[in-house]
């Protein structure tokens, strides 16, 4: 049976799977990143498990994989097949596509990054499926975003496209990792709530989670927490489709596990932000923690009908 190997590497876990030409799982892993061994060690461990995904297809389904897609957090050079960039995993200008192609004795490789990786799978089969224009947003330890367009991802001229995350909603607020304060990301993220639960609650061990459930129940500081976490992500949702003017918004990430407790104050939040921009739908994702992984094997077979017409 044909198939393909799908990578999504992330900060402690990475999610993996082969893949069949229609889209379906034939089969699922899970391993640890095991980052606190170090970058080469990331890396060694990324090799290995490609390896052993490609010796289970070729025993279970007669042949081995034709293609792998790897997606990665941090800055990614896709058209080099170049992981720059990842601070959570401490690793440099890796060339992972090329020792990806070694590792699987020359099987094509594409390498992506994982926000608009898991963009591309929720646009093509997920909350976004026949919506020609949309933004995918997850809500985790920080705010990223994938540009949707016609089935495909942009990346930007520097593979840099959708970091609305950094996007400055309040001048001289907290100090973001990049350098900037009153990034979205500082305010509205998943990480973000929780450090302001945890500080209104007087509980060091309370997160985002237990704010959605007390904001739910009505406590008065969970309230305030949350409405201000939502005003500033309307703000720089605001300014991202003034810009990109979307048909759909898709929310998604631990954040948006909240449900409607979070999408019933957003919506309100960003209509009555809006005066000339159309309305988009503003939509949770659908894919769950998934995303990363499907849309990874979307990319290898996107690059196997590429190299069939090129």
């Amino acid at each position: 049976m044909r198939h393909v190997i799908a990578l999504d590497v992330g900060g402690t876990g990475m999610k993996a799977a082969l893949v069949g030409a229609d889209g379906t799982l034939l089969h699922e892993a899970r391993r640890a990143t095991g980052r606190d061994r170090g970058a080469d060690a990331v890396v060694a461990s990324i090799l290995d498990f490609a390896a052993d995904l490609r010796a289970y297809g070729q025993a279970h389904f007669g042949r081995p994989a034709e293609a792998a897609g790897l997606a990665v957090p941090g800055i990614v050079d896709a058209g080099r097949g170049i992981a720059v960039y990842a601070a959570n995993l401490g690793w440099r200008d890796v060339p992972l596509r090329d020792l990806l192609v070694e590792r699987l004795d020359g099987v094509p490789v594409a390498l992506g990054h994982d926000v608009r990786t898991g963009g591309l799978a929720e646009g093509r089969i997920g909350a976004g499926r026949g919506a020609d224009r949309f933004l995918f947003v997850p809500l985790g330890t920080g705010i990223a975003g994938a540009i949707g367009i016609d089935g495909t991802i942009e990346a930007g001229a520097h593979g840099c496209a959708g970091e609305i995350g950094h996007l400055v909603v309040r001048p001289g607020g907290p100090e973001c990792g990049c350098g900037r304060r009153g990034c979205l990301e500082t305010l509205a993220s998943a990480a973000a709530v929780t450090r302001a639960w945890a500080a209104a609650s007087g509980d060091p061990g309370a997160d985002a989670a237990d704010c959605a459930k007390a904001v739910e129940s009505g406590d008065p500081a969970a309230l305030r927490v949350w409405q201000e976490a939502v005003d500033a992500l309307a703000d720089g949702l605001v300014t991202a489709l003034t810009l990109l003017d979307p048909r759909m918004l898709i929310i998604g990430g631990g954040l948006a596990e909240a449900g409607e407790t979070l999408f019933t104050p957003l919506r309100a939040a960003v209509e009555e932000r809006v005066t000339f921009q159309q309305l988009p739908d503003i939509v949770p994702a659908a894919l769950g923690d998934t995303a990363g992984c499907l849309g990874a094997g979307l990319l290898a077979w996107d690059l196997l009908a590429t190299e069939v017409t090129a």
